[in-house]
């Protein structure tokens, strides 16, 4: 039934984008690491004392939850620079050993109390799967090309406008009254002392606690020509403005970053394709959408899996079609290697794993195990024919009953091989699994399929050698070997 293994192999292939397709996708699966990050904003115009009073709610949840060694906060801290209104904390979890709950499972616990939080917008998250993917939440989502370049009008400024003629009329010079209020806000230093062998500036401020509004700048006060000491409100007023937390660029280009975690349940690869469906159905003309820190890591190792797998499936057959001086042979020994790819993504599209860094070097690794199934079967099909004057189906017939123990004890070491990886477990224990089951699976499937698929495509394909008397003087060596050892067999079977 050739032409119904033929049709079966075209499904199988055509099968492997579905089910490619079908795959959750991510940059590495979630490792336990011991230790959950948090990032929150509080209002535009929140202080350093006020998000004290709310990050302090955060310490009280971090000691209440039973997996958590310690933990570490800081305010007025995010990625973009030192602004007030923001803070960054972590919970580092005992070891893995000494707790009954995962990282996962505490960050969702997390996530739920600090959300409950007034004041603050908290998000919970893991540290990046990746070396080198850079800081920040999983997600980051940049949209480009603004016509503006302040995109968020959300932080408060006071401005102070002073009358000019009053203070004229006072005797205050301009440069001395700035002088006086950098003095009083820190503006700069006045001068060094030295303490035990070490140089430090002096730099002067009013106290902590009249320096907290910026309507307690009236209350200041100022000398006037004659050395009286004036209030500053009866010099100024204050007009407030508002001016955005930062101006953003990427890639040169005014551009806003939407950032974000990713809910229980849905991978990076299905937040970023939600975005970019939303992209294109609402960006005006103009605008672009690029990623950054994880997201734009992910777009890159997706782009470049296509592109590795291609280049390794040319080098193989270039590799193949120079050691056996053909270039049919090779293309019939990779039939496999679609094979074992839909075995291995038969369990990934399931759902036990993601299509995911580790799972992709599982997917290249196979064409290099699952093509030494074929030329076994091949070559020897080849010298077969050679020695014993078999036409093609006879031959490969033989050569795939003959080299039958060899491929399932091939196949054997490599199942039983992985079966550390599937059952590992603690820190470290997805990525082994994702590069375990992809093997364990591609292995097993693309065997089976290999025993009747890579006969049949032969009995296509492959080259008629009988009597071809030059092909026969060059098995020599290792072939020679290999030819003898079949004769052996073949008069057993006789």
């Amino acid at each position: 039934y050739r032409w119904a293994v033929v049709g079966i192999a075209a499904a199988v292939i055509a099968g492997c984008y579905f089910l490619y397709g079908a795959a959750r996708h991510e940059l590495a699966p979630t490792e336990d690491r011991g230790i959950v990050l948090m990032q929150a904003t509080g209002a535009p115009d929140a202080s350093i004392d006020q998000m004290q009073n709310y990050t302090d709610e955060i310490t009280h949840i971090a000691s209440s939850i039973p997996e958590v060694k310690t933990s570490f906060l800081f305010t007025g801290f995010s990625r973009h620079g030192n602004t007030a209104n923001s803070a960054f904390a972590g919970l580092i979890l005992k070891p893995y050993g000494q707790r009954h709950r995962t990282q996962d499972q505490v960050k969702a616990i997390v996530q739920g109390k600090v959300a409950g939080i007034s004041g603050l917008n908290t998000v919970a998250f893991d540290l990046p799967s990746l070396p080198g993917s850079g800081g920040g939440l999983p997600i980051q989502f940049v949209v480009g090309s603004f016509v503006d370049s302040d995109l968020k009008f959300d932080r408060p400024q006071t401005r102070v406008v002073i009358d000019r003629d009053k203070a004229a009329d006072l005797g205050i010079d301009m440069r001395e009254l700035g002088s006086d209020l950098a003095g009083m806000l820190s503006g700069a230093y006045v001068n060094r002392f030295s303490l035990q062998g070490r140089s430090y500036e002096v730099i002067p401020q009013v106290e902590r606690s009249k320096r907290i509004t910026s309507q307690q700048l009236e209350h200041y006060h100022v000398r006037t020509a004659s050395g009286d000491l004036v209030p500053l409100s009866t010099l100024v007023s204050l007009k407030q403005t508002v001016e955005p937390q930062a101006l953003h660029r990427f890639q040169q280009l005014n551009a806003a970053t939407i950032s974000g975690v990713p809910a229980p349940g849905v991978t990076l690869g299905e937040a970023i394709s939600f975005l970019q469906k939303q992209a294109k159905s609402i960006f005006p003309q103009g605008y672009s959408a690029d990623y950054s820190g994880p997201s734009r890591q992910y777009v890159k190792e997706s782009a470049a899996l296509a592109l590795t797998f291609a280049f390794a499936l040319i080098v193989i057959y270039l590799v193949l079609a120079a050691q056996f001086e053909s270039f049919r042979d090779p293309l019939i020994m990779l039939v496999s290697v679609p094979m074992s790819v839909f075995g291995a993504l038969i369990f990934v599209a399931l759902g036990f794993t993601t299509i995911n860094i580790y799972t992709q070097v599982g997917l290249v690794t196979l064409i290099g195990l699952i093509a030494k199934h074929g030329i076994l079967i091949v070559e020897f099909a080849n010298q077969l024919q050679i020695r014993e004057g078999l036409d093609k189906r006879e031959a490969v017939a033989q050569a795939a009953a003959i080299r039958l123990r060899p491929i399932l004890m091939t196949t054997a070491s490599i199942i039983v091989a992985t079966v550390p990886l599937l059952i590992a477990t603690g820190a470290g224990a997805a990525s082994r699994f994702a590069i375990g089951l992809v093997i364990f699976t591609g292995m097993a499937i693309g065997t089976a399929f290999t025993l009747f698929v890579v006969p049949v495509i032969y009995t296509f394909l492959g080259k008629t050698h009988r009597g071809d008397s030059n092909e026969t003087s060059n098995v020599v060596g290792a072939d020679a070997e290999n030819v003898s050892a079949a004769e052996v067999r073949l008069a057993d079977n006789r």
